[in-house]
């Protein structure tokens, strides 16, 4: 058989894997944004708008120390005011990063899981994972840099904020939810190999104590509702229930 057959006959067997990994989700997605457009994700565009209007704010003279007064959060500061802030910080882009990237991760990603599982699920997952990040802050300082866990003392100074962790960890939790496997291991196993061999910081490991957050709600889910076949429960734009 020559080469051009084998690569032909592959294809197809590509083809349904990709249809068994993202079909239920991508039709899920199509059905939604055909039939509503942009009303199917009003809480995305809010979110959207938010972090627009913060990145404006902290870039002005004016609003720069405002902004960290409610959505900046350091470990070395009491956790009672991180716990606070916690909530508006994945709204406030990273100073360091350029803001495009903090708006394509909301839209898109968020974007996805408003449509999936509904908004109230959407913010409480992307709530557990920053919080998540926030506590392994201070746990990770607290166990020191001399254990592969652990953070340098001076990481309690770095200003935490950006939707990054809660962007990994609503991905995972979408790919759970849907039975993405391969995708869902695939994100987990590049946020790893990130802070392996990338980027050995409290941003890298704060998006593993996400997941590993995520996981760990996504477990108690199957425990209280047992998965049926995918395609036969859905409601609303075809979420899984």
């Amino acid at each position: 058989m020559t080469e051009a057959g084998a690569g032909r006959q592959g294809m197809p067997v590509l083809r349904r894997a990709a249809r068994a990994e993202w079909g239920p989700l991508l039709r899920t997605v199509r059905s939604a944004l055909t039939v509503a457009k942009l009303r199917a994700i009003p809480v995305t565009l809010a979110a959207v708008g938010l972090t627009l209007v913060f990145q404006f704010v902290q870039n002005q003279a004016w609003g720069y120390q405002a902004v960290q007064d409610i959505g900046s959060v350091q470990a070395w500061e009491h956790l009672w005011v991180a716990l606070l802030r916690t909530p508006l910080s994945l709204f406030v882009p990273a100073l360091d990063l350029p803001v495009w990237g903090a708006l394509a991760q909301i839209l898109i990603v968020f974007g996805i899981a408003e449509i999936c599982v509904g908004w109230r699920q959407t913010l409480l997952v992307a709530y557990l994972a920053t919080l998540a990040g926030t506590m392994y802050a201070r746990i990770g300082i607290w166990i020191g840099p001399q254990s592969p866990l652990g953070l340098a003392d001076s990481d309690k100074y770095v200003i935490d904020t950006g939707p990054s962790a809660a962007v990994v960890g609503l991905a995972v939790y979408i790919c759970w939810r849907y039975r993405a496997w391969f995708t869902c291991a695939l994100v987990a196993l590049s946020m790893l190999l990130e802070v392996v061999f990338i980027k050995n910081n409290l941003a890298g490991k704060e998006h593993v104590a996400a997941i590993l957050a995520v996981l760990a709600l996504s477990g108690l889910w199957e425990v209280w509702r047992p998965a049926k076949p995918r395609d036969a429960h859905v409601s609303g734009w075809g979420r899984p229930r």
